[in-house]
């Protein structure tokens, strides 16, 4: 696991060194864009991810032996909410950076020892989920920002190969939220590059399948924009699905956050 959260933080910076020298050069005019999130701009694509590593930073830092002052959610999403899109585009600058500098920073035995009270799951996770959940959530949207200038962007290779992996272990909770199995009338497991998909009562990505009842033929990055609701036309070109379901059944199971 010690490998895996190395892996993630190494993901995550290089998600913020692309996404940042990509957000320098944005006019105001380009903030203004549609995002691969249809309901945001680039610019409030941009404030999710800011304001989200604002309020991440704290339960880490805490976790790491940190004094934060504590400041409700609602009033820091409301901060960002009101703010411009510049200052939106240069607050995820600034307090991505300062996550992940946090982050980096973590020993060795913090990495594999430390425990995180997110405040709302049940109970505090190992740093690894949390560090997971961060990630899933910065591939995707930086991919949302990426598309508008580039339509055949990619979720980054790297992200989504430690995504797949996540997903397998850790971060598999998640497919009870994002997926919707009951859209499928029969189970059904699916081949995908390096895993498998599992769609039953619940819903499980795998380390492999012996017999898999289908094949999904694409790479990592659109699996997991498969998975979030990303693969979309027109981009999903190249994409398909081989066996006892489809593209369009997965999609149904899979609808997007």
């Amino acid at each position: 696991m010690s490998q895996l959260v190395d892996r993630t933080i190494t993901a995550l910076r290089a998600e913020h060194d692309v996404l940042a020298g990509l957000v320098r050069t944005l006019t105001d005019e380009q903030l203004a864009f549609t995002s691969g999130a249809a309901e945001w701009t680039v610019a409030q694509a941009l404030s999710h991810l800011g304001s989200g590593a604002e309020i991440g930073r704290a339960p880490i830092a805490r976790a790491a032996g940190e004094t934060v002052a504590a400041e409700d959610n609602q009033t820091i999403w409301a901060r960002w909410d009101a703010s411009v899109p510049r200052a939106q585009a240069e607050g995820f600058l600034e307090h991505d950076g300062r996550w992940l500098d946090m982050v980096e920073a973590l020993t060795p035995d913090q990495r594999s020892s430390l425990t995180v009270d997110l405040g709302f799951l049940p109970e505090p996770v190992p740093l690894l989920t949390a560090l997971g959940m961060r990630l899933n959530e910065v591939a995707n949207h930086s991919w949302d920002v990426r598309v508008a200038f580039d339509p055949h962007a990619g979720v980054n290779a790297d992200s989504a190969a430690v995504l797949v992996d996540l997903l397998a272990g850790p971060l598999g909770f998640l497919l009870g939220f994002l997926a919707k199995p009951a859209e499928l009338a029969a189970p059904v497991s699916v081949a995908i590059s390096g895993a498998g998909l599992v769609i039953d009562d619940v819903v499980m990505v795998v380390d492999h399948l012996e017999s898999p009842s289908a094949t999904f033929n694409g790479p990592q990055e659109a699996f997991v924009r498969l998975i979030s609701g990303r693969l979309k036309a027109p981009h999903d070109i190249g994409v398909t699905v081989e066996g006892s379901v489809t593209l369009d059944d997965l999609r149904r199971v899979f609808p997007g956050f």
